[in-house]
């Protein structure tokens, strides 16, 4: 072929560029299991509770046929006795082991590990989840030993966070995360048991910490 002549147009023509939407694009109404069994594919893989904005957009769907499907789902399993429900916590939904089944769930993943968080972290995760923002100093107050290697195996648990330092003392103050909340199957804070009332107040706090260092 000379330089002046052209190659056939099937042989000069660029392959089409198919964008990604249009790679993606599908109406969950033609899988098998339409929506339903569309949002128990996405929720199998994910490992944080996702909202229901999120799956709508995923699956391209209204908010509310989503979260009307995401009640059915979960009815279902109720009904059928299954091993695992779905349950909106966090602020998004995810599947887990049903309640019943813990005994099982807990030798498989233990397997003879003591993974167990300790009495003394599980009673100042209680401390911080009931008066956060808090200092490590008012925990110490509170369970009058020194906290500093248990809020340390608390933060590398991801169960508590600091959340800023306090305006006076400059003191680093600590509080509770999503993780915390999930963990526990809780929706917000809101929905801790009414257990405040049994611990010291802020202002009480200080003064037994004063006491201490006194």
């Amino acid at each position: 072929m000379s330089e002046h002549e052209h190659p056939p147009a099937d042989e000069a023509a660029e392959p089409a560029v198919v964008a990604p939407e249009e790679q993606l694009a599908f109406d969950v109404a033609d899988f098998p299991g339409g929506i339903h069994a569309a949002l128990e594919a996405v929720l199998m893989v994910v490992d944080e509770p996702v909202s229901s904005h999120s799956l709508a957009s995923a699956l391209e769907q209204p908010v509310a046929d989503v979260e009307a499907a995401l009640a059915e789902l979960e009815e279902g399993y109720t009904a059928q006795s299954r091993g695992f429900t779905l349950r909106q916590v966090g602020g998004g939904w995810r599947m887990y082991s049903r309640h019943e089944y813990a005994p099982v769930v807990e030798r498989f993943v233990l397997d003879g590990q003591q993974a167990r968080l300790t009495q003394a972290s599980l009673e100042t995760l209680a401390v911080i989840a009931y008066r956060q923002p808090v200092s490590r100093s008012r925990v110490a107050a509170v369970r009058g030993v020194n906290v500093d290697g248990v809020i340390r195996t608390l933060l590398s648990r991801g169960l508590i966070e600091e959340l800023g330092q306090d305006a006076e003392s400059t003191a680093t103050l600590y509080g509770t995360t999503s993780y915390f909340l999930e963990r526990l199957g809780l929706q917000s804070l809101d929905d801790l048991p009414a257990l405040a009332p049994y611990l010291p107040e802020v202002d009480v706090l200080d003064e037994i910490a004063e006491g201490g260092r006194a």
